[in-house]
């Protein structure tokens, strides 16, 4: 379940998941995301294990786990997705066959090799299920994100939608 509220004064996680306290077979996780720019609150709450085979408007908040039965995954954000949310991502998502990512931030951290520790290599991230990347609400910085081969690795005849005259720049 998620749901956006234009009100800030959302009670804090833990009152959320005592609501649910009844659900004994599974562990209910929630999470609540302020978008400052927009204004909202964004309330997600679900039991875990995850049965669905979406998961939709994750966040750099998102808490890790894994959905073994999600194969669709939508992305959005205010703040910048770096090179790291993306292998949590694909850690979290074994399964994951489409991608959307809706960012119209510039990534902070674009360098090509190092990550945030600059004594490690940057690890490329590899998604060996997905046919779907949709970057068409993506700043550009996630074109090479995800085409530069020295960060992302897709297989083969993987559909792409991006803006073409951003993608020319």
């Amino acid at each position: 379940m998620s749901s956006f509220y234009n009100k800030t004064n959302l009670p804090p996680n833990e009152d959320i998941q005592n609501t649910f306290k009844d659900f004994k077979d599974n562990q209910i996780i929630s999470c609540i995301v302020y978008f400052e720019k927009r204004k909202r609150s964004r309330c997600h709450i679900y039991s875990y294990p995850y049965q669905l085979k979406h998961y939709d408007n994750i966040t750099n908040n998102f808490r890790d786990g894994l959905f073994k039965c999600v194969c669709e995954v939508s992305l959005y954000d205010e703040h910048p997705f770096e090179h790291e949310f993306f292998l949590r991502i694909t850690q979290s998502f074994p399964l994951l066959e489409t991608l959307t990512v809706i960012n119209e931030q510039r990534q902070n951290n674009k360098r090509f090799r190092k990550s945030k520790n600059e004594n490690e290599d940057l690890l490329i991230v590899k998604y060996p299920h997905l046919i779907q990347l949709n970057l068409r609400e993506a700043h550009t910085d996630y074109h090479e994100q995800f085409l530069f081969d020295t960060k992302t690795c897709l297989s083969n005849d993987v559909h792409i939608r991006m803006n073409y005259r951003l993608a020319k720049k």
